[in-house]
């Protein structure tokens, strides 16, 4: 019960934040019970809090995290100003922890970045003779560390030497040995002025790289054994009468039974970066040392292989070793702290990281004042919940003031969830309030951390009590992320960024906590109602296969919430040297609702075809994470993961769903923000959607929230009237094109852009149709989208082509019609495969919609269409501004050439007409129609109207360059006057003559008239008129007759008249 009693006063005291309202005239203070106090400094914006209470650099960005705050960077002028003040005002004493912000966290990476190569020595196990000597003169020891990287033959049971130092007085002077035991691990053991330690520290003989450090320091005879970053043996009690004697000889791979010679007990396997420094290194040299960062302080030899001799069996070889700390920015210089101020700017220096020293935390003013808010409110007016836990701990009031380095150790951790969790089941009626969410969430972040540390009990723990840690870790999380609690999410949104926060907390203990809960089993699943934790950790073998972790199975649910990492992945991992895997799975099913629905999601819509209006984006998903461990450190891995749907579809409204993850970088000071960048759909199912993600984090699905514009029935009877459209559309253009090729219009530059824009519209418009058909086919359905592409842009292209030849008949262009209709046919031809071709090799992956044979408006790859149509309309729309000026113009002249009585009511006319009759002519060539596209999605009225206008543009070419084209009505009525006359003289008629291949004779002659022709009964001239006659022997009547023609004078004028006979009958 003591122990609960204590964490009790731990947990009161995450409460109390200060007693008294700060003013900008003096700090608050906070004391405490053990002396240190916590000042706290307002300004306009922010609220620095300056902890006298020493702690090293991880505690005190720990305790800053679970104040829902940061360490100070002073990168702001406001930030500088504040902490000079507060300093001032309370006379502290510097230096003080500071962040630097242009160091960033640590996080996993691609495994490729994580690599580097080392030079490395192979000692065969065919030869007992293999050596390297360090070819450089030690002096006299009074500290030593010597670190390697070691891979241990799998085979060679007996015991081998990885390094001895002989001097010429004493030859065991210091030497590191291991053996292989009978649970096949290997044994290290030191040597040291000849005493041999006991065989204690281990590691698996797996083949392995393992990183190895000794130190010895004689001034506390203090020595230890470091395997891969981790202290596995220590002690006291070496000779502290002499140094290590200088001028000895160092060897790798063999003990030296005498000074630099008669070698025995030899290494068989590889070694490499081997450094020796004088000085006795730290547990945080030697993590970062593991990590490959450098050390450059004292050392007395860097691994460099010109500066070491061997025999001849050993080789070097090529050695790729993980290296983390490359690409993580872990440094050994240490850490940012605030020295001095000179001009009242901030002096800055680097301190040990472990050191322990004051620290200053800076959040925004309204969280601060939020949170005293609280505070106080929970000291006058303890909730249900923290009666309880103060009935549990035998205490009558919260104590304040109690040290941030109280939570210390697992087993403080341990039993401050313990009582959380009973005292959360025995108030689970009256439910958690807004202050208990606070103090629970900032517990769970300062537990988090713990298991980061280094630990500090004397004995190990077992591993039913870090899962029974895990568990009510798991339960305290689990309460406060509740759906029952989603209302009071909103009352703690000033002072808490979100439910992300605790996902966080989780993240941590979990990475922490989980080679311990590893430690003796490769499988853990741990429930709650919300919340499903698995952790599994996998020897790396070829013919491992994978494995993937899903959420809780229920009834209701056919398709699971599933992740797992692609096997080639894990393949990759392999090939890389890694041994083991172990992956870290949750799944939240709570979270959704605890998103303010009327906090917007800020993305990107997705383009739509204007039958949908845009709404917003929401959290339509549980969470599910990944988190990989490769040999206990984290790397990153690309993942698949699937995820229900989970919203529901009300009538109007149509989701769109997009991959994401939580970015906790992305805009921190608000605890992160939804990312897609890496992800993308790969399917999309009913109700469940499946992603590919190329890093681990935590997962969800963003649906996009799309607002029907038309509802089933209006969408029916635009397809309707588009098919109808497109039908009648196609039939005018084809009898406009055989009108033009039949009647023989003359040909001219303008009628020969207008058959090109007809073929590529009418090929167009027939694709359209067929587009439906064709869709079950993948294939063809691609090879329609593409034609449809080309004969569209080339329509487009030719109405713009419309309007250059109009431009120029408007505004004088110097250019010959040969060459002018060379530059058209590249624009109206060339121009658009180039487009296409263009497109389909940039996005070929990304070109077709999902559903349809139509470019996809999910991408970039609609602007390959809609941005040549913008345009081409933007030139056009010019190109017929001009046209109705010219022509307005001149109806303006003409109207000044009427009389004056009717000048102003004809000037009136003539200008409507003027502008009317351009536009009316000009919109279906010029293709203005098309600019309703942009308005569609205003109303379903204008969706109408551009169906209308752009199904039936073929009709309307028809009508308007067919039926009452001048030229085509022309052509038309010399045909029928041609056939009028043939018919005419076949029928004893008037006929007209049309040239035959077989050229009729003919022959003149003088003749009176005679009393049956018409000519004499018709003609009224004087008697003694002559006329002459032509006679034309046509070969093609029957009867070889002849036709005859006279030619007289008329009365009045003089005319010649021709009229052709058939003498014969029909």
């Amino acid at each position: 019960m003591t122990g609960a009693m204590c964490t009790g006063l731990i947990l009161f005291s995450f409460m109390v934040v200060c007693d008294s309202e700060p003013t900008h005239a003096g700090p608050d203070t906070l004391g405490g019970s053990h002396g240190q106090s916590r000042l706290v400094h307002l300004t306009s914006h922010s609220a620095f809090q300056l902890v006298n209470d020493s702690l090293a650099f991880s505690r005190a960005d720990s305790f800053c995290r679970g104040q829902f705050s940061s360490l100070t960077t002073l990168d702001q002028p406001e930030d500088r100003e504040g902490v000079l003040e507060l300093l001032q005002q309370t006379g502290l004493q510097l230096p003080v922890w500071v962040r630097d912000p242009s160091r960033a966290a640590s996080k996993a990476v691609a495994l490729a970045k994580q690599y580097i190569q080392f030079s490395a020595l192979n000692f065969p196990k065919d030869s007992r003779e293999g050596f390297a000597r360090v070819n450089m003169s030690f002096p006299a020891l009074s500290s030593v560390s010597v670190c390697v990287r070691v891979q241990w033959d799998t085979e060679w049971n007996e015991v081998s030497t990885i390094f001895s130092y002989a001097a010429p007085v004493f030859t065991n002077e210091f030497q590191l040995r291991g053996q292989v035991d009978m649970r096949e691990r290997i044994l290290l053991a030191l040597i040291i002025h000849g005493k041999h330690l006991p065989y204690k520290a281990s590691f698996p003989n797996d083949g392995a790289w393992h990183h190895i450090c000794v130190t010895w320091r004689r001034s506390s005879s203090h020595w230890a054994i470091y395997v891969d970053g981790d202290r596995k043996d220590m002690g006291t009690g070496t000779d502290t009468s002499r140094d290590i004697h200088g001028d000895g000889i160092f060897i790798l791979g063999q003990d030296q039974d005498s000074f630099g010679g008669n070698f025995t007990e030899p290494f068989f396997g590889t070694i490499t970066d081997l450094n020796v420094w004088n000085m006795s290194l730290e547990t945080r040299h030697v993590s970062a040392l593991n990590a490959c960062s450098p050390m450059t302080q004292e050392v007395l030899f860097s691994w460099n292989l010109d500066q070491l001799s061997s025999h001849p069996v050993v080789k070097e070889v090529p050695a790729l070793l993980f290296c983390p700390a490359v690409h993580q920015q872990m440094e050994l210089q240490g850490c940012r702290t605030l020295q001095s101020w000179s001009d009242q700017q901030p002096q800055f220096s680097l301190a040990d990281c472990s050191d322990p020293l004051p620290f200053i935390c800076s959040s925004s003013r309204e969280r601060y004042l939020k949170m005293k808010q609280m505070s106080d409110s929970q000291r006058s007016q303890p909730t249900a919940f923290m009666n309880h836990l103060m009935k549990i701990s035998n205490k009558t009031q919260p104590v304040l003031g109690q040290q941030p380095s109280g939570l210390s150790s697992l087993a403080q951790v341990s039993a401050l969830l313990d009582v959380s969790v009973q005292a959360l089941e025995d108030t689970q009626p009256e439910g958690l309030q807004p202050a208990d969410m606070v103090s629970l969430i900032q517990l769970l972040s300062l537990a988090a951390d713990v298991p980061m540390q280094p630990s500090t009990d004397a004995s190990n723990h077992s591993q039913e009590v870090v899962q029974e840690l895990s568990q009510h870790f798991i339960s305290v999380a689990d309460s406060i992320i509740s759906e029952d609690n989603a209302t009071k999410w909103q009352a703690v949104r000033e002072v808490v960024n979100g439910p992300m926060d605790v996902v966080k907390s989780i993240d941590r203990m979990l990475i922490g906590l989980s080679p311990r809960l590893m430690a003796e089993t490769d499988h853990l699943t741990i429930h709650s109602p919300t919340i499903k934790l698995e952790v599994q950790q996998h020897t790396l073998q070829e013919s491992f296969r994978g494995v993937s972790f899903c959420g809780p199975d229920t009834e209701k649910q056919t398709n699971l919430d599933c992740i797992s990492v692609p096997h080639q992945k894990i393949q990759d991992l392999h090939n890389n040297g890694f041994q083991k895997l172990t992956l870290v799975n949750t799944w939240y099913g709570s979270l959704p609702p605890l998103f303010s629905p009327e906090e917007n999601i800020t993305m990107v819509p997705t383009v739509t075809d204007g039958s949908q209006r845009y709404l917003g984006t929401v959290l339509g998903s549980s969470v599910i994470s990944t988190t990989a461990l490769g040999d206990d450190q984290p790397v990153s891995t690309a993942v698949h993961f699937q995820l229900q749907h989970r919203v529901q579809n009300p009538t109007g409204t149509v989701y769109d769903p997009v991959c994401a993850f939580w970015d906790f970088n992305l805009t921190p000071e608000a605890g992160g923000w939804w990312n897609t960048r890496g992800c993308e759909v790969v399917s999309k199912e009913y109700g469940y959607t499946v992603c590919h993600c190329n890093h681990t984090t935590n997962f969800a699905l963003l649906l996009q929230v799309y607002e029907a514009q038309r509802s089933p029935e209006n969408e029916n009877a635009l397809q309707v009237l588009t098919f109808i459209g497109c039908g009648v559309s196609l039939c005018g253009l084809l009898f406009t094109f055989i009108l033009f090729i039949a009647v023989g219009v003359p040909k001219s530059d303008r009628t020969t852009v207008h058959k090109n824009l007809i073929v590529s519209l009418g090929i167009a418009e027939l694709l359209l149709m067929c587009s439906d058909w064709v869709s079950v086919n993948e294939a063809a359905c691609f090879m329609v989208t593409a034609l449809l592409h080309l004969f569209f842009m080339a329509s487009f292209s030719w109405m713009l082509v419309e309007g250059l030849l109009l431009w120029s008949k408007v505004v004088s262009v110097n250019i010959s019609e040969d060459r002018r209709m060379k530059l058209y046919y590249v624009i109206g031809w060339g121009l658009p495969v180039l487009i296409v071709g263009v497109t389909l090799a940039v996005s070929v992956d990304k070109y077709k919609a999902e559903d349809h044979c139509w470019l996809s408006v999910k991408t970039d790859t609609i602007w390959a269409f809609v941005g040549p149509v913008v345009f081409v309309l933007a030139v056009n729309a010019v190109v017929l501004c001009r046209v109705v000026m010219v022509t307005v113009s001149s109806a303006r002249r003409r109207a000044k050439m009427l009389s004056p009585s009717s000048a102003s009511k004809m000037q009136t006319f003539d200008l409507t007409w003027a502008v009317t009759r351009p536009v009316l002519i000009l919109l279906p060539v010029l293709g203005l129609t098309w600019l309703c596209g942009v308005l569609v999605h205003l109303s379903v009225v204008v969706a109408y109207v551009f169906i209308v206008l752009n199904a039936f543009q073929g009709l309307y070419i028809f009508l308007v360059y067919a039926v009452y084209n001048s030229e085509v009505r022309n052509a038309i009525k010399r045909i029928k006057e041609k056939r009028k006359a043939l018919s005419f003289t076949n029928c004893s008629q008037p006929t007209s003559f049309l040239p035959s291949q077989r050229a009729p004779m003919t022959s003149w002659c003088r003749s009176p008239p005679t009393p049956s022709s018409p000519e004499t009964s018709d003609t009224s001239g004087p008697p003694s008129s002559t006329s002459t006659s032509l006679v034309i022997k046509n070969e093609s009547f029957r009867k070889e007759s002849f036709v005859s023609f006279s030619l007289k004078p008329a009365s009045g004028n003089q005319v010649v008249q021709l009229t052709g006979f058939k003498p014969s009958g029909c």
